[in-house]
């Protein structure tokens, strides 16, 4: 559907995936702003690349060149998730060795600051024109993704204190920039070029340092920067918070090197993924990921912050108490809002805004709702701020409220979705694309649609509940949802399963029909435990086989089936998030060696991305490339792709605390090349809980006195 200007509703594009950035751009990314510029530190005009600070792109534009020529990329740095250093050359125009090298100390955070230093390289001195070309659009990040910009309504460009303004509106929203040098006398300010330059004299060996910072204009004023010019960017709040973050997260030390490296990668990476709420900002939350998904994603969100709580437990909390706040009251089509329900996406940008009405907030998806009350009962069992998730129970009872009265609206038991506007989302699980839900034969299934894993997400969140009201005493409670539990998961191996496949749906179409295809779906029927015993074996199978299991992850959909398709967003590409569940699963299940076969894939596959996991990647046979193939516009850092190898550690683990009932399930499992393994300052209630595993066996320390037992094998 188009809105006014041509403009498609932001989650329901279902194009080509759009202008994405180039490989070996440079991504940037602290809060709700992300830089994505060249190796040599320039934005290239015209490209997916920019500063974007929330949701709209503040700089579209920005180029440095020394007597009219662009540096050569020699060297480019990220120090920090928001940080980087770009080391570039000046060639003379005829030949031999440089001369001049450029050197830009960069920091994102609310706007940008950029430390530029010239250096002379000779014995002779010399003077040279540095010019920073600077443009802006306003764009909102989903027309940038999807290669569809429009230049901004009423723009000027002025020149003011030694610097230069960029205003404009972009769909009646209000936009501007400021970028300004730090000695305002020295810079001469081109508006109508959009050009700063500075005469620089450079004595022999000398070197000429500028600070430039860019500061976004919102309607309330010029924004603060977090790397302000003046003060030491050590000093500053991001770089405290980095270092907190660190200091207080598990360590890891394992005899192989690539998996400490990609833990300590999704270590930095969730760290900088993190944003505030403006109205607590002592909560942090975690944005789905960088560059096209720096928002609270509520099923994103939760999913991450589950795999993430045996590092930190204070994401959980602030994800619940922010969700919870914006729980669904009323019922409104065009949100897809409905009472008790969890929101899909909250959104900045003008295109959301204009889309919902002014709302900002999108509700549609079926599956947070049942994932909000799963994640609060497993914050529970590892003991963390009951009192905070006693108070949270009426939300969960909320959510638990929407599954009856919305979620299942036929009353057959299921849950299922179909979008109330024609602006909403086709499907609404995490399988959102248009084309997400297929039949074997390719056929694309029709609403309403009951997913496979939206019901196992709500079996867990039934126990869940059934937890909580035994350990509240509420015996006739428990007894309640323990009910509720038991047949849904009756119910489900009824209507799901396909004997003569030996897989289970991936759902259920309008027609209640089963939805024949192998996905990796079945993986997160195994995690929560809805799947029967007796048919786990066939499906760990599945997941195992040629169709499914690429050799570094588990494909979406199988190679036997008619939509697959390696180079697709949803149907058979890798996801790690995705292949980390169905680790979960396979270990949940006894299936121990096909859990540890995947583990070792997806870990080979962070080995050859610079140990970060990307969102996605393309799903051909290791057999096929030696190296994981890139998705285009894949997102990197991405939160739950992050938190994968968390995941994978845990379930190589075996690690299962339930603190309210004073037990502690390890059995570590890790394969030999791991070994030695050792998990320092996990935290279990309030103790700091250290394990170490080696050939000879495994240890956990740090439960002292607190009355839990734990239990292994």
């Amino acid at each position: 559907m188009l809105l006014p200007g041509g403009m498609t509703q932001p989650w329901t594009f279902a194009g080509a995936p759009g202008a994405a950035p180039a490989a070996g751009t440079v991504t940037l990314v602290e809060g709700s702003t992300f830089c994505i510029s060249e190796q040599n530190g320039d934005v290239a005009a015209g490209h997916a690349q920019g500063l974007f600070v929330r949701d709209t792109r503040v700089l579209a534009g920005w180029r440095l060149t020394v007597d009219g020529r662009p540096a050569e990329a020699l060297a480019a740095h990220v120090t920090d998730p928001y940080a980087a250093v770009f080391v570039g050359r000046l060639p003379p125009p005829g030949g031999g060795d440089s001369r001049l090298v450029t050197v830009r100390e960069r920091w994102v955070g609310d706007g940008m600051r950029e430390d530029l230093t010239v250096r002379n390289l000779v014995a002779a001195p010399r003077s040279v024109d540095v010019v920073l070309a600077v443009e802006a659009d306003f764009a909102d990040l989903f027309e940038v993704k999807e290669g569809r910009t429009e230049p901004p309504e009423a723009f000027t460009a002025t020149a003011h204190d030694g610097g230069l303004h960029l205003t404009g509106t972009r769909r009646g929203h209000p936009c501007g920039v400021s970028v300004t040098g730090d000695i305002p006398a020295e810079v001469a300010v081109d508006a109508d070029g959009g050009r700063l330059t500075w005469r620089v004299a450079l004595a022999p060996h000398g070197a000429r340092r500028i600070t430039v910072e860019v500061v976004p204009v919102t309607a309330a004023g010029p924004m603060a920067l977090r790397h302000p010019g003046g003060h030491p960017v050590e000093h500053s709040v991001p770089a405290r918070m980095q270092r907190a973050w660190r200091r207080g997260s598990p360590s890891v030390t394992t005899g192989d090197a690539g998996l400490a490296a990609v833990l300590a990668r999704s270590v930095d990476d969730l760290g900088a993924l993190r944003i505030y709420d403006a109205a607590h900002p002592e909560r942090a939350v975690v944005a789905a990921g960088a560059p096209w998904f720096m928002a609270l994603f509520g099923r994103d969100s939760l999913l991450t912050s589950y795999m993430l709580l045996p590092l930190n437990a204070e994401l959980a909390l602030g994800t619940l108490q922010t969700l919870a706040d914006r729980q669904g009251r009323v019922v409104d089509p065009a949100t897809e809002e409905q009472p008790g329900r969890i929101l899909h996406e909250v959104r900045f940008g003008p295109a959301a805004w204009l889309a919902l009405g002014g709302s900002g907030v999108y509700y549609g998806t079926a599956d947070a709702t049942p994932l909000f009350v799963m994640l609060l009962g497993e914050l529970a069992r590892w003991g963390r701020y009951p009192d905070a998730v006693r108070d949270l129970l009426p939300a969960a009872d909320r959510a638990l409220a929407w599954i009856d009265e919305y979620g299942d609206a036929d009353g057959d038991g299921f849950v299922e979705y179909a979008r109330s506007t024609p602006t909403g989302l086709a499907n609404q699980g995490w399988k959102d694309s248009h084309d997400g839900i297929t039949f074997a034969d390719g056929r694309l299934a029709e609403a309403p649609i009951a997913l496979a894993e939206v019901q196992a997400y709500v079996y867990a969140a039934f126990r869940a509940r059934s937890r909580f009201a035994a350990e509240a005493g509420d015996e006739r409670g428990a007894r309640h949802w323990r009910g509720r539990a038991r047949r849904l998961r009756r119910a489900f191996n009824d209507a799901f399963w396909l004997p003569e496949r030996g897989w289970y749906a991936v759902a259920l179409d309008g027609d209640k029909r089963p939805v024949d295809a192998l996905t990796s779906n079945v993986g997160h029927c195994l995690w929560t435990g809805i799947a029967d015993r007796d048919k786990a074996a066939r499906v760990a199978d599945h997941l195992l086989s040629e169709a499914m299991f690429s050799g570094w992850g588990v494909r979406t959909l199988a190679t036997t089936m008619g939509a697959y398709n390696p180079i697709s967003y949803h149907n058979g590409s890798v996801w790690p998030h995705d292949t980390a569940i169905c680790v979960a699963g396979l270990m949940r299940y006894g299936h121990t060696a096909h859990a540890q076969r995947v583990a070792e894939g997806l870990l080979d596959a962070a080995a050859h991305v610079g140990h970060r996991l990307p969102e996605l990647f393309c799903g051909f046979a290791r057999d096929d490339f030696a190296v994981p193939v890139p998705y285009p516009t894949s997102c990197s850092p991405q939160a739950w792709a992050s938190a994968a190898p968390l995941l994978l550690l845990r379930s190589l683990l075996r690690f299962h605390p339930a603190v309210p009932r004073q037990r502690l399930h390890c059995d570590p499992a890790v394969p030999d090349r791991y070994l030695p393994l050792t998990v320092n300052r996990m935290r279990v209630a309030e103790r700091e809980v250290d394990v170490r595993v080696d050939a000879h066996g495994w240890r956990l320390d740090g439960l002292d006195g607190t009355g839990i037992g734990v239990t292994g094998g």
